[in-house]
């Protein structure tokens, strides 16, 4: 039996993928499987959103897992295939996939005058760099890429566009405004369809919506927004990570725990010693203070997250007994917070939980 546990509601991931169509209500859901869905599990969420119009993942291997888990709806392959060689696995397993630069037009290219062709055209999607300057055409050549895919004769002549937000999540930057309207500028005429908007998008820009929405980290009950957490617009956390406590000891005034001795015991107090720590994917740099929350109150972890375990202090007036859960976050302790707490992000957190956490369902 696993020391640490990682439950993952069914439930609640139907639930916030129903919100988002809420909030979109036009909008065709592209639902991003990426990086083992977020860490929860990449072919049980495919089972789990069957009402997606596409699957979304970043790289040809995971959409391959896909289609060996015999998940037959559309893939869409989000950060685009890598070499010319890649292009036969595309066509092969029927995915769509992004274009975002020259080179791959120029594979793509290639491969048509040296490769027989199945029946099945090939679906892309124009990607543009509206200001992300990380992948994408830039605008002023969105003309000669669109012109030379629409000239390889295996390629979907009906090609789609998209573009990625970098500021979304910060409602105080016009930046966003900047490359919505820049992007519906240049695709003005085009008969594609669209997509911009992707968690924070679907949240805070609902004029960026368009004919697709790509919902990440929202799928999952989680916020990408800074200062907020998923519950508080309407979204259940599908992941909750608990440990149990393994063991209970006094603490006189004075005395420290854990490496450095950096954090001393201002009085008498008892501690909790709970089987997580950074082993397990925990964050080693989560400060004193850092909320865990035993039979429904908080106690705050003292001392450095260890490599197996921490510390919270329990003080003298606690009913906290060996076995009890502990939970490190879940439906009434956002990752969010725990996040903040260790100064990054909460994508960070439930994508780096290791192989000793063991991952289960519930309904």
């Amino acid at each position: 039996m696993s020391a640490v546990n990682a439950v993952i509601s069914r439930r609640a991931v139907v639930h916030n993928f129903q919100k988002i169509k809420s909030l979109a209500p036009k909008s065709k859901v592209i639902s991003v499987l990426k990086a083992n869905a977020y860490g929860h599990g990449l072919l049980e969420m495919a089972s789990i959103l069957i009402e997606s119009d596409i699957f979304g993942v970043a790289r040809l291997e995971e959409a391959i897992a896909l289609r060996a888990g015999d998940v037959d709806k559309q893939i869409l392959l989000m950060e685009g295939f890598f070499n010319l060689t890649d292009i036969a696995s595309l066509r092969r397993h029927n995915l769509q996939t992004v274009i975002h630069s020259f080179d791959q037009i120029k594979n793509l290219e290639q491969f048509s005058q040296s490769n027989s062709l199945t029946s099945l055209p090939l679906k892309v999607w124009l990607k543009i760099d509206t200001g992300m300057n990380r992948l994408g055409v830039a605008p002023s050549q969105f003309n000669e890429a669109l012109a030379r895919l629409k000239a390889i004769d295996y390629v979907d002549n009906d090609i789609n566009f998209m573009t990625h937000f970098s500021c979304a999540d910060d409602l105080t930057n016009d930046f966003t405004a900047k490359q919505i309207s820049q992007f519906n500028q240049l695709i003005d005429g085009q008969s594609g369809e669209l997509t911009l908007a992707n968690s924070a998008g679907i949240l805070a820009w609902p004029e960026s919506h368009a004919d697709w929405v790509r919902p990440g980290l929202l799928l999952y009950g989680c916020s990408p927004m800074g200062d907020r957490t998923g519950s508080q617009d309407g979204f259940i956390p599908a992941m909750t990570l608990s440990t149990s406590v393994i063991a209970i000891k006094p603490l006189l005034n004075g005395e420290s725990v854990g490496y450095g001795a950096h954090w001393k015991a201002q009085k008498n107090t008892q501690l909790g010693v709970i089987a997580i720590g950074y082993g397990d994917g925990y964050p080693r740099h989560a400060k004193a203070g850092t909320p865990v929350l035993i039979n429904g109150k908080r106690y705050p972890i003292v001392g450095r997250v260890s490599m197996d375990m921490v510390t919270v202090d329990l003080g003298n007036d606690h009913q906290v007994v060996c076995g009890d859960q502990a939970i490190m976050w879940g439906n009434e302790l956002p990752v969010e917070e725990i996040a903040q707490w260790s100064d990054t992000i909460c994508y960070e957190l439930i994508l780096q939980l290791t192989s000793r956490v063991n991952i289960t369902f519930e309904q």
